[in-house]
C-alpha cells in the first residue's frame, strides 16, 4: 500500500493502524472509524460516508496485503455499527467486499470475514433480506469449510440469519428457490446439513408456503436421504415427514403431477431407506390425488411391480408397494373404456361381464417415450409428465401400461408375486376396459401362452383366467379369427367345420343341423379357437407340460369357460392332427379328465343318455377324435351307454397290434370301471336281459387281458352277474324290453366303426414306418 496516498477522510494514524499486524491496533482503528462515521451520520454527510466505505472496501478489504484485508473487514463492521438503522442504505457496499473474503485462502481471514458480516447483519436485521441470496450462497460455502473456527463463525452467522428470516414477513421465497434448487445437489455432507436445516426453518415459518415449491426440491431431498451420515439422513427424514404431513393436510394445493416422476425414479433405487420413503409418498399420492395419477401408471407399475417379489428382508417396502398397486388398480373403471355397440352377453362359468363404458379416446402411450419398462430414468424427470395433467380430464392410455406388463411377464427372472400381480392387472384391464384391451391382445397372446409353462400353479391359474377372459370377451368377436401360430395347426375357419351328413352320415334325423366342432359356438369369440389350437400346439412341443400340468390346465379351463366348447374344439383340432402319437396321448388325457374330473359332472350327464341333438353331436365329434386311441373309444361308448357299439369295437381289437401300452390302457379302463363314475354301469349288470352287449363287451375286455390283477378284478366283477345263462342272445330277437337302452337311431354307428378302422390303419402304418427307420421300439407282446 502506498503510504503517501491520500485516504481522507481517514487519518494517517487510522490508516497505519488498519495495516498493522496486531489485532489490538486494528481494533483501535475501527473504534476511530466508528466515531468518524457517527459524526458524518449526525451531519447527514452521505458523500463522506460512501467515501469511507469505498476506501475501506477498495484499498483495504480487497487489498493484496493480508493485514490490510483484515483491517478493511473490521473497518467495514465499524461503519455498519456507526450507521445503525441507516446501514440498510449501504448494505450492498458493505456486504460485497466481505463476501469476497469468504473465498480467501487464509483461514484466519475467512474467520474475520464471518465476524465482520455477523456485525453487519446484526445491525441491519431485516434490511439484509433483499441480499439474502448472496448471503446464503456465501454461508453454504463456509458450511463445508475445513477450518473449525471458520465453521463455528459461520454457524453463528447462520443462526442469526435464521432468526431474522423467522421473524420477518418480507422473505422473497420465489427468488430464493432457484438458489436452493441448485445448492441442494451438493455432495458435501456439511453443505447438505446446512441446506436441510434451512428447509426446516422455512417450513416452520407460517407465512412461507414451501409446499408450493416442493417439486423444485423434492428430488434433491431424496438425494440427501441417501447420504452416508446417519445424522443427515435423520434430518432429511424429518423434513420429508413434515412435507408429507403438509401434503395430507392440504392436498388441493399440492402439485401431484409434477412430483410423480420424481417418486417413480426414487422408488427404483437400491437404497432401502430412499425406496421405502419414496414408496410411502407414492402410496399417499395415489390415495390423495386419485385419477390424476393415472397418466403415470406405466411408470408407477415399473417401480412397484418388482417390489412385490421382495422377501422378508424388505417386507416393509413390499407391503407399501402392494398398497400402491391395489390403489392404482382401483382407479381404472369401466368409464375408461371406449364406447361400442352392445353385444350379446357372454355365457361363462366364472368372471363378471364388462359393463357399458363412457366415451373415452385411446391416445399415445404415457409412462415413457416408448412406453417401455426400462427403469433407468437418468437425466430426465419429465418422462411421464403430461401437459396440464391436473386440469385436463384424465384419460387412461393403455399402450404404456400394457408394454410394462408385457415386459415384466416376459422376464423369466422376475419373481412369482410380480408375475401374479401382472396377470391380475391384465385380468382387471380386460374386465374394466375390454374394447381398449382388445387391440393389445395380439401382442399379449404369445406371452400368456408361454406363461402356461411357469413353475407356479398360482401363476398358471391367473394366466388361465386372463386367457379365458380374452377367449370369451365380447370385445374379441370378429368375423375373421386372424392368423394362427404354427404351421402344424394352421387351419382356416372354413376348414374347421365338422363333416356334414352328406359326407359322414352321422346324423340321420330329418331337420337336424350338421355337426359343428368349429369356433361356431356363440358363447366364444375368435380368440377362443386360436387359444385351443395354440394350447394343443404347446402340449405337443412340451410333452412334460402335458404330462405334469395338462390335466390341471384343462380342468381349470373347464371351470372358467364352457366345458362342452373346450372338448368340442379340441376334438375337432385333434381330428386333423398329423402327429398321431401326440393325438393318441392327448385323447387319452382328455378322456381321463372327462371320466374322472368333478368339474365335468354336467358334461358326463349330458353324454350319458344322448337324449338331445346337441349331446349326440358332441358324442360324434368326440368319437371321431377318440378313435386315435382304441381303449378311450370304448370308454366313451361305456360312458354314453353305447354298449353294442362298444362290443363291436372290441371285436375289431383282434385286428389291432397288441402292445404293452395298449394292454396298460385296458388295465386302466378296468380300474375306471370300478370307480364311482361307472356306478350306473355296474348296476346295469344286474339286468342281464336288458344289457347283454354290456356284459359281452366286458367279457371281451377280459379276454384281451393277460392273467393280471386287472384280469382278476374284472373276472370277479363278472362272476357277480346273476343268471349267467341269460347271457345268450337270439339273432331273431324281435324287440328289446322297454327297460333296455338301445343305441341312438339318429347316429350311424356303421360309419363310426368304419372311421375307427381307418384311423387305426393310419396308426399302424405310422408305427411300421418308424419301425422301418429303426427309431421305434417294438413293444408288441408275444402271446
Amino acid at each position: 500500500m502506498n503510504p503517501e496516498k491520500d485516504f481522507a477522510p481517514l487519518t494517517p494514524n487510522i490508516v497505519r493502524a488498519l495495516n498493522d499486524k496486531l489485532y489490538e491496533k486494528r481494533k483501535v482503528a475501527a473504534l476511530e472509524i466508528e466515531k468518524l462515521v457517527r459524526e458524518f451520520v449526525a451531519q447527514n454527510n452521505t458523500v463522506q460516508i460512501k467515501h469511507v466505505i469505498q476506501t475501506l472496501s477498495q484499498e483495504f478489504a480487497l487489498s493484496q496485503h493480508p493485514h490490510s484485508r483484515k483491517g478493511g473487514l473490521i473497518g467495514l463492521a465499524a461503519c455498519s455499527i456507526a450507521l445503525g438503522k441507516d446501514s440498510g442504505l449501504y448494505l450492498k457496499e458493505l456486504i460485497e467486499p466481505v463476501l469476497t473474503c469468504f473465498n480467501d485462502a487464509d483461514s484466519r481471514l475467512r474467520y474475520y470475514a464471518c465476524e465482520a458480516l455477523y456485525n453487519i447483519v446484526k445491525v441491519a436485521r431485516g434490511a439484509v433480506l433483499p441480499h439474502f441470496n448472496v448471503l446464503f450462497d456465501g454461508l453454504s460455502k463456509l458450511a463445508a469449510d475445513p477450518d473449525p473456527n471458520v465453521k463455528s463463525g459461520s454457524e453463528l452467522l447462520d443462526r442469526l440469519l435464521k432468526d431474522i428470516v423467522t421473524e420477518s414477513n418480507k422473505f422473497d421465497l420465489v427468488g430464493f428457490i432457484p438458489l436452493l434448487r441448485e445448492r441442494i445437489y451438493s455432495n458435501n455432507q456439511y453443505a447438505r446439513q446446512f441446506i436441510i436445516s434451512w428447509i426446516l426453518v422455512l417450513e416452520s415459518v407460517p407465512d412461507i408456503n414451501l409446499l408450493d415449491y416442493l417439486p423444485e426440491i423434492l428430488d434433491g431431498l431424496f438425494q440427501i436421504l441417501g447420504d452416508n451420515g446417519k445424522e443427515i439422513r435423520k434430518m432429511c427424514e424429518v423434513v420429508l415427514g413434515e412435507f408429507l404431513k403438509e401434503t395430507k393436510k392440504n392436498p388441493s394445493s399440492v402439485k401431484f403431477a409434477e412430483m410423480a416422476n420424481i417418486l417413480v425414479i426414487h422408488c427404483q433405487t437400491t437404497d432401502d431407506l430412499i425406496q421405502l420413503t419414496a414408496m410411502c409418498w407414492l402410496r399417499e399420492f395415489i390415495q390423495l390425488a386419485g385419477r390424476v395419477m393415472l397418466p403415470y401408471s406405466s411408470g408407477i407399475l415399473t417401480a412397484v411391480l418388482p417390489c412385490l417379489a421382495y422377501d422378508d428382508r424388505k417386507r416393509n417396502i413390499k407391503e407399501v408397494a402392494n398398497v400402491c398397486n391395489q390403489s392404482l388398480m382401483k382407479l381404472v373403471t369401466p368409464e375408461d373404456d371406449e364406447p361400442n355397440e352392445p353385444r350379446p352377453a357372454v355365457q361363462k362359468q366364472a368372471g363378471p361381464n364388462p359393463e357399458d363404458c363412457a366415451e373415452k379416446q385411446e391416445g399415445p402411450a404415457s409412462g415413457g417415450p416408448d412406453g417401455s419398462c426400462d427403469s433407468s430414468f437418468s437425466n430426465g424427470l419429465s418422462v411421464f409428465t403430461p401437459a396440464n395433467a391436473e386440469r385436463a380430464p384424465v384419460t387412461l392410455h393403455l399402450d404404456g401400461i400394457v408394454q410394462v406388463l408385457n415386459c415384466h411377464l416376459s422376464d423369466t427372472a422376475i419373481g412369482m408375486m410380480t408375475r401374479i400381480a401382472v396377470l391380475k392387472w391384465l385380468y382387471h384391464l380386460y374386465i374394466k376396459t375390454p374394447r381398449k384391451m382388445s387391440r393389445h391382445t395380439d401382442s399379449l397372446f404369445p406371452v400368456l401362452l408361454q406363461t402356461l409353462s411357469d413353475e407356479s400353479d398360482e401363476v398358471i391359474l391367473k394366466d388361465l383366467e386372463v386367457l379365458a377372459e380374452i377367449a370369451s370377451s365380447p370385445a374379441g368377436q370378429t368375423d375373421d379369427p386372424g392368423p394362427l401360430d404354427g404351421p402344424d395347426l394352421r387351419v382356416s375357419h372354413s376348414e374347421l367345420q365338422a363333416p356334414t351328413p352328406s359326407r359322414a352320415g352321422l346324423l340321420n334325423t330329418p331337420g337336424t343341423k350338421s355337426l359343428e366342432c368349429s369356433p361356431s359356438t356363440p358363447t366364444m369369440n375368435s380368440y377362443f379357437y386360436k387359444f385351443m389350437i395354440n394350447l394343443l400346439k404347446r402340449f405337443s412341443s412340451e410333452r412334460k407340460l402335458l404330462e405334469v400340468r395338462g390335466a390341471f390346465i384343462i380342468r381349470q379351463l373347464c371351470l372358467l369357460l364352457h366345458a362342452e366348447s373346450i372338448f368340442h374344439s379340441m376334438a375337432d383340432i385333434l381330428l386333423r392332427e398329423e402327429d398321431l402319437t401326440f393325438a393318441s396321448t392327448m385323447v387319452h388325457t382328455l378322456n381321463t379328465i372327462l371320466l374322472t374330473s368333478t368339474e365335468l359332472f354336467q358334461l358326463r350327464n349330458q353324454l350319458k343318455d344322448l337324449k338331445t341333438p346337441e349331446s349326440r353331436n358332441l358324442f360324434c365329434c368326440l368319437y371321431r377324435s377318440w378313435c386315435h386311441n382304441p381303449v378311450t373309444t370304448v370308454s366313451l361308448c361305456f360312458l354314453t351307454q353305447n354298449y353294442r357299439h362298444a362290443y363291436d369295437l372290441i371285436q375289431k381289437f383282434g385286428d389291432l397290434e397288441v402292445t404293452v401300452d395298449f394292454l396298460t390302457e385296458v388295465d386302466k379302463l378296468v380300474q375306471l370301471i370300478e370307480c364311482p363314475i361307472f356306478t350306473y354301469l355296474r348296476l346295469q349288470l344286474l339286468d342281464v336281459k336288458s344289457n347283454p352287449y354290456l356284459i359281452k363287451a366286458l367279457y371281451g375286455l377280459l379276454m384281451l387281458l393277460p392273467q393280471s390283477s386287472a384280469f382278476q378284478l374284472l373276472s370277479h366283477r363278472l362272476q357277480c352277474v346273476p343268471n349267467p345263462e341269460l347271457l345268450q342272445t337270439e339273432d331273431g330277437l324281435k324287440a328289446a324290453p322297454k327297460s333296455q337302452k338301445a343305441d341312438s337311431p339318429s347316429i350311424d354307428y356303421a360309419e363310426l366303426l368304419q372311421h375307427f378302422e381307418r384311423v387305426q390303419k393310419k396308426h399302424l402304418e405310422v408305427r411300421h414306418q418308424r419301425s422301418g427307420r429303426g427309431d421305434h421300439l417294438d413293444r408288441r407282446v408275444v402271446l
